[in-house]
């Protein structure tokens, strides 16, 4: 998942991108909301973190204008962040299109909890476990297993295979492009190119395929998750 951070105190955002980072979200950092303007009218995000007080433009303002149906990423979810806890601020954000409210100094698990919600909700996911046949995802626990004749079977991924299934899950059954894939991956300050993409895909291939859960390439279209076939019956 791709996140956008709207935040100017550098330290402040430093740690928050660490934390999401290790939580496995790609973030990209920006210091005003005129720069987060900017980059929001030609790329698309899964959710942003605004902070209120930015300097120039204010968190609220951006939040208005991002809201517009021009805007690409005009539906994204808005987790807004503010050392004011008045209640005319909450409503006021709320009422200008923020989906969620923190107050400043926020706790890292809450923070990732409201946004694991938020996406959930975005996604049309009603449960923090997204699942595909036996395939289980506890995006809450950050467990990944296989369910066979009641038993969970772990499976071990790594951050970015996590981020990849998550993905395919997210909007299975429908096939996921790798274009939507490599934004999921990345932010600005680290590259990976199409190619690495179909590196994830095979490492995951490996490690679906033995559970009955297919990871298939749609020509023109991207993957796409399937369930295998069963042997016919002698």
């Amino acid at each position: 998942m791709r996140l956008l951070l709207v935040e100017d105190d550098v330290m402040v955002a430093s740690g928050m991108k660490l934390g999401l980072t290790d939580a496995g979200y790609a973030v990209d950092w920006v210091g005003s909301a005129e720069r987060a303007e900017e980059v929001l009218r030609t790329e698309l995000f899964d959710a942003a973190i605004i902070d209120i007080g930015l300097p120039g433009m204010d968190g609220l303002e951006l939040t208005r204008r991002l809201r517009r149906p021009e805007m690409p990423s005009h539906a994204m979810p808005v987790l807004i962040l503010t050392a004011r806890d008045g209640l005319s601020d909450r409503v006021q954000g709320l009422d200008l299109g923020a989906d969620d409210y923190m107050v400043k100094p926020y706790e890292l698990p809450e923070l990732l909890a409201r946004l694991r919600a938020l996406l959930r909700r975005s996604q049309a996911a009603t449960s923090a476990v997204l699942s595909f046949g036996p395939v289980e995802l506890d995006t809450a626990h950050r467990r990944a297993a296989a369910r066979h004749e009641g038993e969970l079977v772990p499976i071990e991924l790594g951050p970015r295979e996590w981020t990849v299934l998550e993905y395919l899950l997210i909007h299975a059954p429908k096939p996921a492009s790798k274009e939507k894939l490599l934004q999921a991956l990345t932010g600005w300050d680290r590259e990976i190119t199409p190619n690495a993409v179909e590196v994830y895909i095979s490492r995951l291939r490996g490690k679906l395929e033995p559970h009955g859960v297919a990871l298939r390439s749609i020509r023109g279209f991207g993957y796409r998750l399937e369930m295998q076939p069963r042997p016919a019956a002698a």
